[in-house]
């Protein structure tokens, strides 16, 4: 094992990639009607869901981090229904985690799927409504074969943009090593200490793994250039 690597905090990059692994995947169950609905199923009511969507995208993260923090608390009913399910409280928790990572990641994964959905040409929808199809048919068989590439930079958005969040785990979870100790957090710990040395392996990989991540999706999004005839 080299010095690089034995600096490096494993066990929170662990932590970090199965948060960012069941929050991609709760997000891509919940992103895709809801993206649908945004693309298709417009009301004239549909901006204020579009605005609650995207509010993470420009609301410090400390601050929906302590409102979440507010809501998870024993007195309210969220908290008080997960502590008789569970025997334990929901703030400090990977649980508690999850679900500040899946709201603090919403708008990364359903606006570009959204997008992807808006370039559809609408006439293969009511095609496939004319030829009987009903509307999960038609969602599952043509709208997310054709907004793949919306769904594909959704997913990897989504996953990065967790394995990176600081503000909002920090304040629903704290720092507690193997429980909620992200790597994002190690790397601040590691920069707090002094060990500068470790913080820069911890950082070079993730910014080699974020690199990395939306170069294949821009390689794969990538169309080649039509060629017009002089």
């Amino acid at each position: 094992m080299t010095d690089a690597a034995a600096m490096i905090d494993w066990q929170a990059i662990a932590l970090s990639v199965r948060l960012s692994t069941i929050v991609t995947i709760v997000l891509l169950v919940v992103g895709l009607p809801i993206a649908w609905w945004l693309t298709f199923r417009r009301r004239r009511w549909t901006f204020a869901i579009e605005a609650i969507v995207a509010l993470p995208l420009v609301l410090p993260p400390t601050v929906l981090g302590f409102y979440l923090l507010v809501a998870m608390g024993p007195a309210t009913p969220l908290g008080r229904a997960w502590q008789a399910l569970t025997g334990h409280g929901l703030a400090f928790t990977f649980e508690g985690l999850v679900i500040a990572s899946i709201l603090y990641s919403l708008p990364f994964v359903v606006q570009p799927i959204a997008a992807g959905f808006a370039q559809i040409d609408r006439t293969m929808l009511e095609a496939s409504a004319t030829l009987g199809a009903s509307n999960w048919r038609t969602f599952t068989r043509v709208a997310v074969p054709l907004g793949r590439d919306g769904i594909l930079a959704g997913a990897v958005l989504g996953f990065a943009h967790t394995l990176g969040e600081f503000g909002v785990v920090l304040m629903v979870g704290g720092n507690l090593p193997g429980v909620t100790r992200t790597v994002s957090i190690a790397i601040y710990d590691q920069v707090q200490s002094f060990q500068r040395d470790a913080a820069n392996a911890t950082a070079l990989l993730l910014l080699l793994f974020s690199f990395a991540a939306l170069a294949g999706v821009y390689a794969l999004q990538r169309k080649p250039w039509a060629v017009v005839p002089l």
